[in-house]
C-alpha cells in the first residue's frame, strides 16, 4: 500500500505513478492528520511511504501519523521522499521509525521534483518544472524495480553536513521557522476558500470573507501555493515569485523500465 502526505502535489504524483505501476492501492493520510484520525492499515504488499523532505526529514505531521499508526501485513517499508536537492542523512531517522512501528526498513529515496517552498526559495518557470517532472520518472522507475524484486533502496553515503542538516539544522528549522505569523491575504482575495480546505492542519479559517491563520503551520505551503488569485504572501520573502502546484499524474502516458523489460 501507498501511504502519502502532499502539501502542493509534487509527493501525490509520485504516489499515485507508483500505485499505478505497482497495481497497489493509495491512501492519503491529509483528512487522518486533519482530524485527528489513527491509522489502522493492512496490506499484503510492502507498505510505501511517500512525503516531500521537510528540512532534510520527513515533514513532522507525516512522521506522528505512522508512529501512531497500526499496519498490519506486510512488514517491509520503503521511503520515498521527494525534495528540490537532497534529503541529507533522512535515512537513519526513517529506520529508526520502522523500529518504533514494528516494520522491517528497505530504505530511502529521493526524488528530485520542482521547488515549492516559496517562504523561502524561488520557484523554478514552468519549463524547468515539466522538466524535473518528466525525470522524476526515471528514479520512481528505478524504485518500482526494487520494490517488485524485493530489493533494498541503494543506500546513500551520508556526509557530515548531511548529519548537521538533518539534526541540528532540522532542529533549528522547526524551532524558530516554522511559524503561520507572517501569512498575509490581500484584498485581491475572492474568498473562495481553497486555502481553509487545503490546510492539513485544519489551522486556517475564514473570517469575514478572509483566511486567518492560527498558530499550528507545518509550512507545507498548500494555501500560498494554491491561491487561485495569488493573494497570499509569506511576509517579504514570497513576493514576487512564481506559485506551483504539481499537475496531476495521468495514467498510462509512458512506461517504465519494468514494464519495457518485465520479468
Amino acid at each position: 500500500m501507498i501511504v502519502y502526505f502532499s502539501g502542493t502535489g509534487n509527493s501525490r504524483y509520485c504516489a499515485k505513478m507508483l500505485a499505478d505501476k505497482l497495481e497497489d492501492e493509495l491512501l492519503d493520510t491529509f483528512h487522518f492528520i486533519r482530524d485527528g484520525i489513527a491509522l489502522e492499515l493492512t496490506s499484503t504488499k510492502p507498505w510505501i511511504f511517500v512525503a516531500p523532505t521537510y528540512s532534510w526529514r520527513l515533514p513532522r505531521v507525516f512522521e506522528a501519523i505512522l508512529r501512531s499508526g497500526y499496519f498490519s501485513g506486510s512488514r517491509d517499508a520503503y521511503f520515498v521522499m521527494t525534495c528540490a536537492g537532497d534529503n541529507g542523512n533522512a535515512a537513519p531517522y526513517n529506520q529508526a521509525l520502522c523500529q518504533q512501528i514494528g516494520l522491517r526498513y528497505r530504505g530511502t529515496l529521493s526524488v528530485v521534483m520542482p521547488e515549492n517552498y516559496t517562504a523561502m526559495f524561488s520557484i523554478p518557470d514552468s519549463e524547468l518544472s515539466k522538466k524535473l517532472i518528466d525525470a522524476s520518472r526515471f528514479a520512481l522507475g528505478k524504485a518500482i524495480l526494487s520494490i517488485r524484486d524485493g530489493e533494498d533502496f541503494p543506500p546513500r553515503k551520508a556526509g557530515v553536513l548531511d548529519h548537521l542538516k538533518s539534526g541540528i539544522v532540522n532542529t533549528l528549522f522547526y524551532r524558530f521557522f516554522v511559524k503561520s505569523s507572517p501569512f498575509s491575504v490581500s484584498d485581491a482575495c475572492t474568498s473562495c476558500g481553497k486555502c481553509e480546505r487545503s490546510c492539513p492542519l485544519g489551522s486556517i479559517s475564514m473570517v469575514n470573507g478572509h483566511p486567518a491563520w492560527g498558530k499550528e503551520c507545518t509550512h507545507c505551503m498548500a494555501c500560498i501555493n494554491g491561491c487561485p488569485v495569488q493573494a497570499i504572501e509569506y511576509g517579504r520573502a514570497s513576493q514576487g515569485k512564481r506559485r506551483y502546484q504539481c499537475p496531476e499524474y495521468r495514467r498510462g502516458r509512458f512506461r517504465t523500465e519494468a514494464e519495457k523489460n518485465p520479468q
